[in-house]
């Protein structure tokens, strides 16, 4: 590989990574269902094949039986405001029908307008479903049970770090349920328990807990850069799944897994269902082409009580920003829906040293310079050995230029020929390759943090760019990173066949284009890169023309 092709190489291998990614996404293999024994015991029984005991919603979460077509009167909507979350609360079902991020917007320009991550608008419908489920269907409330609520509006006061809101169900035979959610202040989990108690006779039921939502509109989202939209699965034995909404669509997921976690991601944003700890729960998804509706849920494994026996029943539902630091904190494995990829091992630690700058800072556009310029201090060496070989070719490229005009044609007189100098100018025609190969994972691991980091969203900079997520509304980023491409290809050995020339002529110009849709914070940190590659690279061109 000569070196003048390194450039060339690198791009390619760059968009190629790109273009693979993409792949996997559309059409990558999906994970294969995992097949897990049921557990026994005398007071909990696993309902795994228990058809009878999915709700009946779970294929059509618009049926409703007659009995709630009846009570539809009494339906009503509860307003869950706290400092960070404002929740819809239907009492049909107490299903959560809209989350609010009060912290969020949609766009920088509108802050009034804030991110639903959860609605029941027919465009991007997305709720949160859970309910108590038995055999008989008249003795536990399903999401499309009636709930009584005591108020209809529930507002955390400054005095206060947490609020909860109950709802009542009960039946004719005399069972009662109190289904409370508990909210609590700076904290985007929302605590969820059903309080049971049974009337003169045993009583036996599931709790189940599932996201619904129909294919998201991406009509807004840009076909450069696209990320994963879609169900995942989780537990310490088959670690992080993806259930997009093809596998949904195509076949039902039912495996049974110990402990573990579901949730529905976007960019930026998540919705997950975390079950009570320590027991076998059934993972489930359903899809209904007439609504277009999508589900992914799970439910615990039956618990039975005898007459006037109590029993509780405990979940939490996260919703909000895809905060690293706050989720692994939450549940063990779900700061991994910041999707980093393959190459996770070497993002991780780089948004923690990116996080540590933002820390001493206080701007994101000021820490991805500095995490930039520590990533290329750390290269500095192997980036040394390469601009040396560069260099090296650059000061011996006229006398390639005479043996291509000697020997024309004869391509292996014109190698042998180039081997023998290299021997004699001790010239690695690798040297200049290699070094930079190594460094391209991680260049592409810090692509993905600042792609995919809320942190980072709507995050201001300094002057004209105020939004880090957002392109440079004036294109001078990627006018100024074109400039320091063509700049760099300067320095590079000018190389010898046409038609590479003419692909090098059209490379910056290509990679502005391409780079004038993408986040300013990823620019940022390309330009960056080139002006400290080219400050390097010009010095030692220098030494080597002028020893």
């Amino acid at each position: 590989m000569e070196n003048h092709r390194l450039l060339l190489y690198f791009t390619l291998f760059f968009l190629m990574y790109m273009l693979w990614a993409q792949w996997q996404m559309d059409y990558g293999p999906k994970p294969e269902p995992v097949a897990v024994e049921n557990a026994q015991g005398e007071i909990q029984q696993s309902v795994a094949d228990d058809q009878t005991a999915l709700p009946e919603a779970v294929n059509d979460v618009d049926k409703s039986p007659t009995t709630v077509v009846i009570e539809d009167a009494k339906r009503t909507k509860v307003t869950v405001k706290s400092d960070v979350l404002t929740l819809q609360i239907d009492t049909r079902g107490g299903d959560v029908v809209e989350a609010i991020l009060n912290k969020y917007a949609v766009e920088a320009d509108h802050p009034e307008e804030k991110v639903a991550m959860l609605t029941n608008k027919q465009v991007n419908f997305h709720i949160a479903q859970s309910g108590l489920v038995s055999a008989d269907s008249e003795s536990a409330p399903t999401h499309n049970a009636i709930y009584r609520a005591e108020s209809t509006d529930y507002v955390m006061g400054d005095d206060v770090d947490s609020i909860t809101v109950p709802l009542v169900w009960t039946n004719a035979d005399g069972v009662k349920v109190i289904k409370t959610y508990t909210l609590k202040r700076n904290a985007y989990v929302v605590e969820v328990e059903y309080k049971v108690f049974a009337s003169d006779k045993d009583w036996s039921a599931s709790q189940y807990m599932q996201l619904v939502r129909n294919t998201p509109d991406t009509s807004n989202q840009s076909q450069l850069i696209r990320t994963y939209t879609g169900g995942v699965i989780y537990n310490n034995e088959i670690k992080y799944e993806k259930i997009d909404f093809d596998d949904i669509a195509e076949e039902d997921l039912k495996m049974e897994l110990d402990d573990g976690w579901l949730a529905m991601i976007q960019h930026y944003f998540l919705a997950a269902w975390i079950p009570e700890h320590g027991y076998k729960n059934l993972f489930y998804s359903r899809y209904n082409a007439n609504n277009d509706r999508y589900v992914l849920g799970t439910r615990s494994p039956a618990v039975k009580l005898s007459a006037h026996e109590q029993a509780s029943f405990k979940s939490r539902l996260v919703v909000g920003p895809k905060l690293q630091n706050q989720l692994e904190l939450i549940e063990p494995g779900l700061e991994l829906t910041v999707d980093y990829g393959i190459l996770t091992i070497l993002a991780k630690p780089l948004f923690w040293l990116l996080d540590i700058y933002h820390g001493f800072v206080n701007n994101w556009g000021w820490a991805i310079i500095m995490l930039t310029i520590t990533v290329k201090a750390l290269f500095y060496k192997l980036s040394e050995m390469s601009y040396r070989s560069m260099a090296k070719m650059r000061k011996v490229a006229p006398r390639m230029k005479q043996m291509k005009e000697r020997y024309g044609d004869d391509r292996q007189a014109m190698s042998k020929a180039m081997m023998e100098m290299y021997k004699k100018e001790k010239i690695n025609p690798l040297g200049g390759c290699f070094p930079i190969l190594v460094q391209i994972p991680v260049f592409i691991s810090l692509y993905w943090v600042l792609l995919e980091s809320v942190e980072m969203r709507h995050a201001p900079f300094m002057l004209w760019i105020n939004n880090l997520s957002a392109m440079d509304p004036y294109f001078v980023l990627p006018v100024i990173m074109g400039v320091s491409m063509f700049v760099q290809q300067k320095l590079n050995p000018a190389p010898i066949d046409p038609m590479q020339q003419k692909i090098f002529q059209i490379m910056p110009f290509a990679f502005t284009v391409m780079f004038a849709f993408f986040p300013s914070g990823l620019v940022l940190y390309w330009v960056v890169n080139n002006i400290l590659s080219i400050t390097q690279q010009w010095i030692i061109t220098r030494k080597i023309e002028n020893s």
